[in-house]
């Protein structure tokens, strides 16, 4: 059996050294910040879930929070073109602290999935 993008990767240790990488950059972003609650704690670890299940990992995004409806859960947020833009430079700065441990396939790959939610979540 051929292992998943999850397992590829190195599992739970790689999504939760980029989930964390990803926060560091919305902490010090001005635009982004204000649309994150002011305790972090859970908006990592649902976006962790949701990546880990996204590419191959275990169910518990879905099996705790029910489908993603990503659109839906960004609707009450206002993200025009700079939001994404800000978005995108905050994933694309924790993706490259990951690039070692990556292969360039597997890069533009994770590169490539981001940049195609960034312009879907857009509302404005």
């Amino acid at each position: 059996m051929e292992a998943t993008f999850f397992d590829q990767v190195g599992g739970h240790a790689f999504f939760q050294r980029l989930v964390s990488n990803f926060y560091v950059e919305i902490e010090i972003d001005e635009l982004l910040r204000p649309m994150y609650p002011e305790d972090l704690t859970e908006s990592k670890r649902h976006f962790e879930l949701f990546l880990e299940q996204y590419w191959g990992g275990p169910k518990s995004y879905s099996e705790e929070r029910g489908h993603p409806r990503l659109r839906m859960r960004h609707a009450p947020f206002r993200i025009n073109r700079a939001a994404r833009d800000a978005w995108l430079a905050a994933m694309s700065k924790a993706l490259e602290r990951e690039r070692p441990v990556l292969s360039d396939e597997q890069f533009n790959e994770l590169h490539g999935y981001f940049d195609m939610a960034a312009h879907q979540m857009r509302n404005v």
